[in-house]
């Protein structure tokens, strides 16, 4: 069978009694939709992070896109953040009227370069949207200051980092208001599409619970601005709720896999492996790693039924979709360079041993180490 970045079936086999029980709760339960399990994972998603309110939403896209709305960012407003990102990041900002503003990110851990910002703000830029990415946080000091000095809001995109901190603050917790995905594949993923903004503003809050259910406060009519159907599954709550009891062993079994490639992989010359930025606790949502002979190591691996994945082949201003911003090639260099050679090594917390071994294995034979 071939190894791919991602697999669930391992860890299903092993948490399949209490899935299973889970269905069986909403389907016994007589409401299927905005019920009881939606209600216990939003408070039990906001008691982990310590913030007042969560308000579960259908996918994670739809979590930063209401989360823009809530923020009052809007056609005409300019949302500075990265192209180093999955393309919804960038989706979601033009789905409320916005325009993306790029800035490039940095060579060593793919973060936001946080020193570009303020050159990038015009009278226009209205809200930050910094990326934590493939499992760690940006370095959010400066975002906060700038956004204090100029009045802007702050959104994070934390898809990438449930449970991941930074200087001891859990992402999510340190702006207006952090859109998380539960893609399955996520460090705290559902069995389908999900998502949730979280917020201790009860302004945003309340915001959030009318545009995730048309616009409505009450059954039947819409106050102010029409919203979205945009509602999280009570049965992808009820299994976020228990997998949510889970979440620090998965984060601490995808640190055992990462302290495993580290022994494995450290010592071979021209492979770059992820970087720990300063004052971050890692939870290796992605293990990236990064070579200029890419694409050969690639090819070589599917030989032996390792399939590895990019994450991301094209930064999004490239995309033709977003042609329209005008990005030139070699705006932003450091994006670009890094689109050419990383790749994602397999990463999830019930990865056998013995697989990690051979992808170590094979791996270190394609590069002669």
């Amino acid at each position: 069978m071939p190894t791919y970045v991602w697999n669930y079936l391992t860890e299903y086999q092993e948490e399949r009694a209490d899935i299973l029980d889970a269905v069986e709760k909403v389907f016994s339960s007589g409401q299927l939709v905005l019920g009881e399990s939606v209600a216990s994972f939003e408070a039990e998603f906001a008691a982990y992070h310590g913030v007042a309110h969560c308000v579960g939403v259908d996918n994670g896209t739809n979590a930063i896109v209401l989360g823009l709305q809530a923020l009052g960012i809007g056609p005409g407003d300019e949302v500075i953040t990265v192209s180093n990102t999955a393309a919804p990041t960038v989706v979601a900002i033009d789905a409320v009227g916005a325009t993306p503003v790029f800035v490039d990110v940095r060579a060593d851990d793919y973060l936001m370069d946080t020193a570009q910002i303020e050159a990038a703000i015009t009278p226009r830029t209205r809200c930050l949207l910094p990326v934590h990415l493939y499992g760690q946080c940006v370095e959010m000091a400066p975002v906060l200051e700038l956004a204090g000095q100029y009045g802007l809001r702050v959104l994070e995109d934390c898809a990438q980092a449930h449970g991941a901190r930074h200087h001891g603050r859990q992402a999510g917790t340190m702006s207006d208001a952090a859109a998380f995905s539960f893609y399955p594949t996520k460090v705290l993923g559902a069995y389908g599409d999900g998502g949730a903004t979280i917020t201790s503003d009860a302004g945003v809050e309340a915001a959030l619970r009318r545009l995730r259910y048309y616009g409505m406060e009450s059954r039947y009519y819409v106050v102010g601005t029409p919203g979205h159907n945009s509602r999280l599954d009570e049965v992808q709550a009820e299994i976020l709720r228990r997998k949510l009891r889970r979440l620090d062993a998965y984060i601490e079994g995808r640190r055992a896999v990462a302290r495993r490639y580290q022994e494995g992989l450290g010592d071979i010359p021209g492979l770059v492996l992820p970087s720990l930025a300063d004052g971050n606790d890692h939870v290796y949502y992605l293990y990236v790693v990064r070579h200029p002979e890419r694409d050969r190591i690639i090819k070589a691996l599917e030989a032996h039924d390792i399939r590895l994945n990019v994450s991301y082949p094209w930064p999004v201003h490239t995309m033709t979709g977003f042609a329209h911003l005008g990005y030139e090639e070699g705006r932003l260099p450091v994006t670009e360079k890094l689109a050419d050679e990383i790749f994602s090594l397999p990463m999830y917390p019930s990865l056998p041993v013995d697989t990690q071994d051979k992808v170590i294995t094979e791996l270190r034979a394609v590069l002669g180490a």
